[in-house]
């Protein structure tokens, strides 16, 4: 257990820590006067110039904003000022030459006043005056999200520090308790708040070149608050994203590869690649080299190679999205040829495919051939005068196209170039198919005989340490009768078909999430959709409830010369190969799906735009996160399982997509690529990423993982798999008992109807942390596949159905009463404890993706509808499924009350349900609005009217208050008094009718606050 440092010794043992590491300390800067005034100082020294008063102010006025991205860019920026007499200042904030050179100084207990806010800042950083970091300390074990949330609540409260002074220029926020220390950027509220599915901002541990975490705050501060490193850190490793106005931090594995490049670049020391696994930001690393090389002037050119023309389109968004413009489209050759040419600036960095490189290269190619004839000289010949400039490229995912011709003529061609290659999966000599032959001898091509030496590792093994990515469920189906199988026989499709419909509902969460279907073979592909067309069809013939699966399946056609497909297919083999054979029946069997697609979707895609057919496919996967009513296209639905062949299966990120059903041969690489699609973080929701294999590859799945672990080779299956079902179902009784004994020992019975006989918060906190963790392990069961009747009887028996419905309702009761307590004062004044303060409620594991408002309004309306002696769902059972579902916190009372008011055998159709609730909600609430003005002495039309105005316009206006309040005539101290018991009684109103959205200047109500 970690020591308890008071808060106190912790501020004094950092401030120390500091002042070692050359920061002048300053006690004297307290307050906003001293602040400003220490600021004034240090922009008149750095931009050698003395302002008047009424300079300083408007130049405050100027730069004080909001808009965090905003001061951001002129953080980093240099600005304009006009000065009294009409001069321009161009000035900087800081030394942005050399970060190193500024004055660097630590305050604490710095209080800053303004209208609403009187926070206290345990310690700030300023660079050249100005506030840049802030650190949070906290005395107990962090919940990081929940220490987040607090700096969120607070940046959030109406006239905070942040947006009238110069904490605007905040660019880090960093929470330590001296063991634990985490770090996260600043953001505009789009970008810095905690939405209802729960996926937090990115928040960091630092950690050392061969990733060992460094938490500790004395080191951290060693490695990371340094002075030339920190100014490194923000001015260099912080990226601001231009098309989202939003700041994006580094990750330590990130600045370490560009680091590696920039050196080897800078030394000249030949060609390296970094090993960076899938889903771990490669293209921001690679921008981040490419803009850094672009002020290096010993540098000709800095071309960023990617394969393949979505990639090529994808990369260069990606890249004008981390800077605006900052990659010219390459539309063909030509135009690469030409930026080639261009002594422009802007030109320096180019995004181009290797296909478009390597013509720009060939003598032999048809657009050479044409040149040489009409006498015109050849893309090479232009190119001629390159050839003895110093050239850099970086080749995205380096292990693909590169292995051909292609990477030989360039290095032919510009014999002073650096290659850098970025992959998820080097090419070992294990998994090399590329050989190449020197005279009588072939050796296998691999990531190290082209690019010589690694630079840096991020293994997948510790994305998933670090949580960056999911651990792996893999299970290999055997069938019932697995006997009847000889050897080396796979299964037949309707089996495999079979069994996918059965297990996709667990799989998904309850379609909560979508799936991929791996096939060997084009002819695979259009089998499985046909037998799955039709599976589909008896299903629904035999139950009318069934609701079908919406499957789609993307392949490419035969190229017939289209130069788009052609290039599509490079990085495409197997398909590439299947479309060899009987062009036209493949033709024909594409041309039918994509019109079931267009009949399904109301979209008219055809053939011969093959690519917008398979982007439209992309996006739908990619939106799954809408519910349907929210999907930013009308007339779009989800897909369920997309069925292909080789494409989506590298590359491809879709955090939704969890499911990967394999009916094909995967081997090294190809395997884990094709895992990986699967496991993307979300939330809690979303465990690991699945894989149910039909063809029994395990011997493959451990050869890939051995090859591809790293460092952690002897510790790899346990790292990159999840636990086998008997674990968890110990670790889900042992929690269940766990909560059972903490009844016990409040002298309770572990039964739910016992939690409200709970006494004291810091119980009831106990409680919500001990059925969080039992609801946790339950998700993950609930996701297994391969559940044998016997584990589930155990499951079931732990904890049955209608128990764990109730404890799920008896626990969103409690955590509904500690969340509102959260940042209020206690009783006397005295805060909350830290029991309560530091609980991290995960209301998403609560929220069934099966159970909507839809579905709950068509079981109202089954239930009324049922014979009172064939009861199929009773009202309690009802009830329970509302209470226990996240989804209607806001809600739970009505739907409540309402299924109580109905009568058993009413027969109420569905619309008739719907309208009765709306009619009973909108009774309710009147009641409500007339019961409250009544107690104030208010008319209800004044109150119903000042309440309707500020959920139209989710805006608390003080001044309509006071209006409000008018009528009774009252002196303005009494007045006062008056306004907070209203406000007391209506912000909860206001909050619950606002369904979880943040009514703007309500803070200041909000837990008895003051105006």
């Amino acid at each position: 257990m970690a020591i308890i440092t008071p808060e106190r010794d912790l501020e004094e043992s950092l401030i120390t820590k500091l002042r070692d590491l050359k920061y002048e300390y300053r006690p004297d800067i307290r307050d906003r006067a001293t602040l400003e005034a220490n600021f004034r100082e240090k922009f008149e020294a750095l931009n050698r110039v003395t302002l008047t008063d009424g300079e300083f102010q408007r130049l405050h006025d100027e730069i004080v904003t909001p808009d965090v991205y905003g001061a951001s860019r002129s953080l980093r920026n240099r600005e304009a000022f006009i000065r009294d007499d009409g001069t321009p200042l161009n000035y900087t904030l800081v030394n942005i030459k050399d970060w190193c050179k500024n004055a660097f100084e630590v305050v604490n207990q710095l209080r800053i006043n303004t209208d609403n806010s009187h926070h206290r800042y345990d310690i700030m950083l300023l660079i050249n005056g100005v506030p840049v970091v802030q650190i949070e300390l906290k005395t107990l074990g962090i919940s990081p999200r929940r220490a987040m949330e607090q700096i969120v609540d607070y940046k959030n409260e109406p006239g905070n520090g942040y947006t009238k002074t110069l904490l605007c220029f905040v660019q880090l926020f960093i929470v330590t308790n001296r063991t634990d220390t985490w770090y996260f950027a600043n953001n505009n509220p789009r970008h810095f708040a905690f939405d209802a599915d729960e996926r937090f901002l990115p928040i960091y541990q630092f950690a050392a070149e061969d990733n060992t975490k460094i938490t500790y705050l004395d080191d951290f501060a060693d490695r990371f608050l340094a002075k030339c490193t920190l100014g490194q850190m923000i001015s260099k490793y912080m990226v601001l994203i231009a098309s989202e106005q939003k700041l994006l931090m580094m990750r330590p594995y990130q600045i370490y590869a560009v680091k590696a490049i920039v050196d080897c670049i800078d030394q000249n020391c030949g060609n390296g690649y970094v090993w960076h696994t899938t889903g771990s930001g490669k293209t921001l690393t690679s921008f981040k080299a490419s803009t850094l090389l672009k002020t290096n002037e010993s540098i000709h050119k800095c071309l960023f190679v990617v394969d393949r023309k979505d990639l090529d389109r994808q990369t260069r968004e990606e890249f004008n999205r981390f800077q605006e413009n900052c990659v010219e489209e390459n539309t063909n050759t030509a135009a690469l040829v030409r930026r080639l040419q261009s002594d422009d600036y802007a030109d320096k960095v180019i995004v181009t495919t290797i296909q478009k490189l390597g013509l720009a290269l060939d003598e032999n190619s048809k657009h050479n051939k044409q040149n040489i004839a009409q006498g015109r000289s050849t893309f090479k010949q232009r190119l001629d005068q390159l050839r003895d400039k110093r050239m850099v490229f970086i080749f995205d995912e380096c292990h693909r196209s590169q292995f051909g011709e292609n990477h030989k003529a360039i290095k032919e061609f510009f014999p002073n170039s650096q290659l850098f290659g970025f992959t998820g999966t080097p090419i070992f000599e294990d998994n090399a198919t590329v050989k190449q032959i020197e005279g009588d001898v072939a050796t296998l091509r691999t990531t190290e005989d082209l690019f010589q030496k690694e630079l840096h590792a991020y293994t997948i093994t510790h994305a998933i340490e670090d949580r960056n990515v999911l651990r792996f469920h893999v299970d290999y189906y055997k069938p019932k009768d697995a006997s009847a199988l000889k050897p080396g026989q796979t299964l037949t499709k309707q089996a495999v078909a079979q069994a996918i419909l059965d297990k996709h509902d667990a799989a998904t969460g309850g379609r909560r999430f979508n799936a991929l279907m791996a096939t060997a073979s084009i002819n695979d592909a259009i089998e499985y959709y046909e037998v799955v067309k039709k599976l589909q069809a008896g299903r629904q013939a035999a139950d009318p409830e069934f609701v079908p699966l919406k499957i789609a399946a993307v392949f490419s056609p035969p190229a017939e010369g289209n130069p788009d497909v052609r290039q599509i297919q490079e990085d495409l083999p197997q398909e590439k190969e299947d479309n060899r054979h009987d062009p036209e029946a493949k033709k024909t069997a594409l041309k039918a799906i994509i019109a079931d697609y267009n009949q399904r979707y109301g979209t008219n895609h055809d053939i011969n735009n093959f690519d917008l057919y398979y982007q439209d496919v992309q996006q739908r996967i990619k939106d799954q996160q809408f519910p349907n009513r929210d999907l930013p296209r009308k007339g779009q639905e989800k897909i369920d399982i997309t069925i292909v062949v080789d494409m989506l299966l590298t590359g491809f990120d879709a955090k939704f997509l969890n499911t990967l059903y394999v009916d094909k041969n995967l081997k090294y690489h190809g395997l884990v690529q094709a895992f990986s699609r699967t496991n993307r973080v979300l939330n809690a929701t979303k465990p690991y990423g699945h894989i149910l294999d039909f063809r029994d590859q395990q011997d493959n799945v451990d050869a890939a993982i051995a090859l591809f672990s790293g460092a952690q080779a002897d510790r790899a299956r346990e790292i990159w798999l999840v636990d086998k079902a008997p674990v968890v179902i110990e670790k889900f009784q042992k929690a269940f008992a766990d909560l059972g004994e903490f009844m016990k020992s409040h002298g309770l019975e572990a039964k739910p109807d016992q939690v409200n006989n709970l006494r004291g918060d810091d119980a009831r906190a106990q409680f919500i942390n001990g059925f969080k963790e039992v609801q946790r392990l339950q998700t993950q069961l609930d996701q297994y596949t391969d559940l044998t009747d016997e584990q589930r009887q155990q499951i079931e028996q732990t904890l049955p159905k209608d128990d764990l419905r109730a404890f799920r309702g008896v626990y969103l009761e409690t955590a509904q009463r500690l969340k509102e307590q959260q940042g209020a004062p206690g009783k006397d004044g005295e805060p909350i404890g830290p029991d309560v303060d530091q609980l991290d409620f995960e209301f998403v594991l609560f929220a069934s993706a099966v159970i909507d408002y839809d579905y709950i309004m068509k079981l109202i309306a089954k239930y009324s509808g049922q014979d009172p002696k064939k009861v199929q769902i009773s009202r309690e059972q009802l009830i329970g499924l509302i209470q226990s579902d996240a989804k209607f916190l806001d809600e739970r009372e009505e739907i409540t009350e309402y299924v109580r008011s109905l009568k058993e055998g009413e027969r109420l159709d569905e619309a008739a349900i719907r309208a009765g609730y709306e009619q009973f909600k909108a009774e309710k609430q009147a009641k409500e609005i007339a019961d409250l003005a009544q107690a104030h002495g208010l008319t209800t039309e004044s109150l119903a009217a000042f309440v309707d105005t500020i959920l139209q316009r989710m805006i608390f206006d003080g001044e309509q208050l006071t209006d409000l309040m008018e009528p009774l005539g009252l002196g303005w101290r009494e007045r006062r008094e008056r306004e907070l018991a209203l406000m007391a009684d209506l912000v909860p109103l206001l909050n619950k009718r606002a369904h979880g959205r943040d009514i703007s200047g309500l803070n200041a109500y909000e837990h008895g606050g003051t105006r």
